[in-house]
């Protein structure tokens, strides 16, 4: 029998209170130990690159004899408004099994319908996002998809690196690779806030996707950061931008993007680039790394000993 509950839309002031639900209802640790970094990233209304638009976010909480009970947060995508995101789905867990979770996605549906939605997406709207789709652990949400007439539409995938010991592949030292580059004409180093405009515009043209947005919210914030490789030509004139490598951007112990220009691939940008960030996550105490949504898994094998750990499953509704 479903327990009586009401769903009103969120407000900032409870924003502390979905924080404590998150940490309690996330069954996962990693994902509990960052309910504060999930929650800002999800709620953050900020313009995209290009954009004076806000971000345009949807959120409702379940209140059950007065109490959190359960949240879901979306948003749409920004650059096609017509598809909507589902980004977050909690339910306390003595709250479970009592009809809250359905009823906060369809409330979140109705939203998303009114605001010119025609599809839903269980999938991460990059560039703010937490998670690629659902950790295929997290069951209960899995169900509850299908039982609503989600239908699959891909797997994502990360990988996870070991920080914990000095000695981990992924903390490897770049100083010898480093000369080599230099030798070449190449430097690398950490990407300042004046290196931000470069940066994005490199990002957008050779990569495309949301990789500049990503790197916006990578560079000049604390517990996040952005290195970079350059080359300035024999005889002089313009520095040449090869690749960026950045992480916190989504997630405080999340790596992502990175990316190489194809003309510099096979000089050992890459690798170099992704260990001095993951040095930067150990220095700030993590001792596992997640690369999110990862592409070319043999690389991150080779350059940080890395492991596919936590998969997702992608959905997609039609309203």
């Amino acid at each position: 029998m479903h327990a009586e509950f009401s769903i009103i839309e969120l407000t900032d002031d409870q924003l502390p209170t979905v924080v404590q639900l998150c940490r309690e209802a996330l069954d996962l640790p990693d994902d509990a130990a960052e309910a504060v970094a999930i929650v800002a990233r999800l709620r953050d209304d900020t313009p995209p690159p290009g954009s004076t638009s806000r971000r345009r976010t949807v959120g409702f909480v379940a209140l059950s004899d007065g109490a959190l009970a359960g949240v879901v947060l979306g948003s749409l995508a920004y650059r096609d408004p017509t598809v909507a995101h589902l980004d977050l789905l909690a339910v306390h867990p003595d709250q479970r099994r009592q009809g809250i979770g359905r009823g906060l996605l369809l409330r979140a549906e109705r939203a998303f319908a009114g605001l010119g939605a025609t599809q839903v997406r269980l999938a991460g709207n990059a560039p703010h996002y937490v998670w690629p789709g659902i950790d295929v652990r997290y069951t209960p949400a899995i169900c509850a998809a299908l039982a609503l007439g989600y239908e699959p539409e891909g797997t994502a995938w990360n990988m996870t690196a070991d920080l914990s010991a000095e000695s981990s592949p992924a903390l490897r030292a770049t100083d010898a690779a480093e000369r080599r580059l230099a030798d070449q004409g190449v430097t690398v180093r950490r990407a300042e806030p004046d290196d931000a405009p470069a940066l994005t515009e490199f990002a957008r043209t050779t990569f495309g996707g949301s990789w500049d947005a990503e790197l916006l919210h990578s560079i000049g914030r604390e517990g996040a950061g952005c290195h970079l490789a350059v080359r300035t030509p024999e005889g002089g004139g313009p520095v040449e931008l090869l690749g960026f490598a950045a992480y916190g951007s989504s997630r405080p112990s999340w790596f992502g993007p990175m990316g190489t220009a194809p003309s510099a691939q096979g000089l050992g940008i890459g690798s170099v680039l992704l260990r001095r960030c993951l040095r930067d996550q150990r220095a700030a105490g993590h001792e596992r790394a997640q690369i999110g949504w990862v592409g070319p898994i043999p690389f991150y094998a080779r350059g940080a000993g890395a492991w596919i750990e936590r998969v997702f499953f992608l959905y997609r509704k039609q309203l």
